[in-house]
């Protein structure tokens, strides 16, 4: 789960991790208000789910106060379009405003979880190149990047703080408080069970302190029900709606930009799925596990939220039975399409638990079933039914 840059910051606040004077606002007369409490220049930042903003137009300083309105004015509201928003963009619906600051150095700081084999560990990533792309950085200069791999069993070390700090060419008087920066985060990503932690940029004043300029946190979704104040971040806003219905339902699912609709159970079985529609010539449009155990209701639930994208042209329903019974299946399909007005073609794939029942109760529906008996036939019929 991702949460929005200035709910990051006020984690940040709370754990000891220095950040700029601010505040968010939803309307221009709130950001001058932010604007005149802080009385000096500011920063206007448009709140989305995506970085790249400044780019897009979304962050703009603002001299005075009368500036931070205008400003506001015309950033909230727009459809902001960045590198990892797509073409559609994202509507901006809060800005943070907060106090500029004057930079001497730019730093990039991240914590991640490796589960490379025999890691298995929570990784700090830094660079002196703040402000660019860590993957550009990686790809262009790869030696400035200094990593530190920190053991579950043995936790931040003050030595890796040294080294951390040595290998981004930081003072004697600042590896102190750098370090103290470090354990603070560590614990934070520790104790909320996060994922993702970013900063970039790290700034460092003229007067030789830190900043955490942007904030980025994402978190364990299978550890949030430990943390109910993390969970009441959450913004459905920020994610595709489709997603959002899937989760209500208890449905894996991630919209995609083909056209042919996926039903499947169980993950490595989606996966091979997508890839044989791609070798037929096709293109999918979601990835969707039913799970294991569905119920007809959830097979009907999942079947709207397929049908309910405009791109899908048509479906293709592949299940191996074994807890999940194909006749079972088979009920929540026709259900499904006797309640919905929708007219796609569908191509079903049965095997395993109760297959022929599951067969026999599809053709006798009367309804517009493809049958197949193969995971590569399927595919290529579903595509067949899209012209080709």
């Amino acid at each position: 789960m991702k949460i929005h840059e200035y709910q990051a910051k006020a984690l940040f606040w709370e754990w000891g991790i220095p950040v700029p004077r601010g505040g968010v606002a939803a309307t221009p007369e709130e950001a001058r208000g932010i604007a005149e409490g802080l009385a000096g220049p500011v920063v206007v930042k448009a709140q989305i789910h995506a970085g790249g903003r400044g780019k897009g137009g979304g962050v703009k300083a603002a001299a005075t106060p009368e500036k931070a309105y205008e400003a506001a004015r015309q950033i909230l509201g727009m459809q902001l379009i960045t590198h990892q928003t797509g073409p559609e963009g994202k509507r901006v619906s809060r800005v943070l405003v907060e106090a500029a600051s004057v930079i001497d150095r730019e730093l990039y700081l991240s914590l991640l979880v490796d589960r490379s084999r025999g890691k298995e560990c929570v990784v700090f990533l830094a660079s002196e190149a703040g402000g660019m792309e860590i993957e550009q950085v990686a790809g262009e200069s790869p030696e400035k990047i200094v990593r530190c791999a920190v053991h579950p069993a043995v936790g931040f070390s003050p030595f890796q703080a040294r080294k951390l700090a040595v290998g981004l060419g930081l003072s004697a008087a600042q590896r102190d408080p750098f370090a103290e920066i470090l354990r603070n985060l560590y614990r934070l990503f520790l104790e909320k069970d996060g994922s993702l932690l970013e900063i970039n940029p790290l700034a460092v004043t003229r007067a030789g302190d830190f900043l955490a300029l942007d904030a980025k946190l994402t978190f364990d979704d299978d550890g949030l029900y430990r943390h109910p104040e993390i969970l009441a971040l959450h913004d459905p806003a920020e994610e595709e709606l489709l997603e959002v219905l899937a989760g209500d339902a208890s449905v894996n699912y991630i919209k995609l930009a083909g056209n042919v609709g996926c039903m499947v159970n169980g993950a490595g079985l989606a996966m091979t799925t997508m890839d044989l529609i791609k070798m037929a010539g096709g293109e999918p449009a979601n990835f969707l596990d039913v799970g294991g155990s569905a119920s007809p209701e959830r097979i009907e639930k999942a079947f709207r939220i397929i049908a309910a994208d405009p791109n899908v042209r048509c479906i293709l329903i592949n299940i191996f039975g074994g807890v999940l019974r194909c006749d079972r299946v088979s009920a929540g399909l026709i259900q499904a399409a006797t309640h919905s007005s929708m007219d796609l073609p569908m191509v079903v794939r049965l095997q395993g638990t109760h297959r022929d029942e599951g067969r026999r109760m599809l053709e006798a529906s009367g309804l517009r079933f493809t049958v197949a008996d193969g995971l590569y036939e399927a595919a290529e019929k579903a595509v067949a039914l899209l012209g080709g």
